[in-house]
């Protein structure tokens, strides 16, 4: 192969994308309105959940969750300290205190042993992280906030109702992952999904929020409270004030702008009803890599098992014995052999914004270890089964190199 260039994520759109965002910006109606009220009921139905909020993105999502509940100022949100910023700086924008868990050796989920001693009186919610498309293991961690329920404080109506810790999956990565025979969606208090463009489904820009049933809290209570949340807090969206006579609202609370538009809605009705075929193929690509790369002094993670599925959303491999700087040579020379390549994720306390309030990775030793070998190869449904043998070529090559 000659100028062979394979981009890491590139979105996949197709002319049917296009002709739906096209019947959008025709139809006069380009932000929040029937197409992304439809978006997110097909979106509920293929979780399997009551409702779903749309709103611009997983961030978005998040926030407005801890919003919702009421926390803030004198709360303790946990999260992992491996994973993207996202999933702390929505506990710092609320102003809650942030907790950082490690991750249990050799995996990408939180230690869960260390999550457990983390909750105290203070804590209100943990933020557990699908990393890669792999959902956590929810029945292990409600396990852990129902033993520590004699510590839970409710602050707040909706806090008290649930009457624990809250469970707010980041499941930017899992939309159509499943464990346990439970869909992710369902499994969490809330969960959150992205649609960027680098997501399995995007929207451009965007994502969603679902949640399980609370028992004395209607479905449409919860979601009519999103709906102000991220719309200024006005009493009527303008799909509302269409009736004759509507125009009249109020503004209940100064509230926030998130909302999504039918625009990016409608790519993502399309890229929906595309989804099977998206999850399928990511699931072929994913097993050629294994095959591929049996052998090899690597450990990568594990997708698919008897009893979960993952959505196939990144490929992480590991260097066995490697540091960052020796990784780091092998993402160049992966780059100068056309693909790009990138890594998942620098942990949180190696970043300014953390280390500046007062994080330190040597507190994180098993995050630390596993960016220190880990390279990300392009997973991603623009890839032909060419482009994946040369993937495979061109990183044994690489690793054949570096020895």
């Amino acid at each position: 192969m000659k100028n062979v260039h394979i981009g890491f994520s590139p979105p996949d759109i197709t002319e049917e994308e296009i002709a739906e965002v096209v019947d959008t910006l025709r139809s006069g109606w380009i932000t929040t309105g029937p197409k992304t009220k439809r978006f997110e009921k097909e979106l509920a139905a293929y979780m399997g959940t009551n409702r779903a909020v749309c709103l611009n993105s997983a961030t978005a999502c998040m926030e407005m969750t801890l919003r919702l509940l009421g926390i803030g100022a004198g709360d303790e949100v946990i999260t992992s300290a491996y994973t993207y910023t996202a999933s702390a700086s929505v506990v710092v924008h609320v102003g809650a205190k942030l907790v950082l868990v490690d991750t249990a050796p050799d995996s990408y989920e939180m230690d869960y042993e260390k999550m457990a001693d983390a909750i105290t009186e203070r804590t209100k919610a943990i933020i557990p992280v699908d990393l890669a498309g792999v959902m956590c293991d929810y029945d292990k961690i409600f396990e852990i906030v129902e033993q520590k329920k004699a510590l839970f404080h409710p602050e707040s109506e909706l806090q008290e109702k649930i009457g624990r810790v809250v469970v707010l999956a980041d499941a930017a990565h899992a939309f159509g992952a499943s464990r346990h025979g439970v869909t992710c969606g369902q499994a969490a208090d809330f969960t959150s999904f992205s649609f960027h463009a680098v997501k399995n489904l995007t929207t451009a820009e965007g994502g969603a929020v679902t949640w399980r049933p609370i028992d004395g809290v209607d479905d449409e209570d919860i979601y009519k409270r999103y709906m102000l949340l991220s719309l200024h807090g006005q009493s009527k969206d303008a799909l509302a004030k269409l009736a004759p006579g509507a125009w009249e609202y109020d503004i209940v609370a100064p509230y926030y702008k998130c909302n999504m538009t039918d625009i990016t809605a409608s790519i993502g009705l399309v890229q929906l009803a595309r989804y099977p075929q998206i999850l399928k193929r990511r699931r072929q690509i994913v097993e050629k890599y294994d095959k591929g790369l049996a052998g090899l002094p690597v450990t990568t993670l594990s997708h698919f098992g008897t009893d979960y599925r993952s959505s196939g959303h990144l490929y992480l491999v590991r260097l066995i014995g490697k540091s960052r700087e020796e990784c780091n040579k092998v993402i160049v020379r992966m780059e100068e052999k056309g693909v790009a390549t990138n890594v998942h994720y620098k942990p949180l306390p190696l970043l300014s914004a953390y280390r500046n309030q007062g994080f330190s990775i040597v507190d994180y030793p098993n995050a630390y270890a596993l960016f220190e070998n880990e390279i990300t190869l392009p997973l991603h449904t623009k890839l032909t089964d060419e482009d994946v043998e040369y993937v495979i070529g061109a990183f044994r090559e690489c690793l054949t190199e570096s020895n």
